[in-house]
């Protein structure tokens, strides 16, 4: 799990519409880094839309938003259009990304473990290092969290 002050890990992953991204591609820009478990589901539903209702106020701070999982293209482009979901959402489905930056690794759920995404968000800042570390983060109520940080930063 990246620190804040470290260098964020770069990565190259393909979008909703098939389009290769890469964090580099963001330098000069605050990258709002976002990992949750699987489109379409109650939680990542609720974090979604809460980054979608406030995406109009985070681009206004100087930030963009990428949302990781490890679905699909196709199911993140299903996902994004029935939602109406204003950023890109990017697949990892070998799970690289998410480790690079600790948010893939040991659950537990009723009473089982196994392994899946630790729902997690990074703000990277302009100069590619980490000014924002958010481990464990509450769905409805993170995009929240986020706009204080943006806010503070201006």
């Amino acid at each position: 799990m990246p620190s804040i002050g470290e260098k964020a890990p770069d990565f190259t992953l393909e979008d909703d519409s098939g389009a290769a991204v890469s964090l580099r591609e963001f330098s000069g820009k605050t990258v709002v880094l976002y990992f949750y478990p699987k489109d379409d589901t109650p939680g990542c539903t609720a974090e979604a839309c809460a980054f979608r209702d406030a995406y109009d106020e985070i681009l206004s701070l100087g930030a963009v938003v990428l949302g990781v999982s490890p679905d699909s293209a196709v199911r993140h482009a299903k996902f994004k259009g029935k939602y109406e979901l204003p950023f890109r959402l990017l697949a990892d489905p070998d799970h690289s990304v998410l480790s690079a930056y600790g948010s893939w690794g040991e659950k537990k759920m009723y009473g089982k473990t196994y392994e899946g995404v630790i729902r997690s968000t990074y703000v990277i800042g302009p100069d590619g290092k980490v000014i924002g570390a958010f481990p464990k983060v509450s769905p409805k109520e993170h995009a929240a969290e986020i706009l204080a940080l943006l806010r503070a930063m201006k």
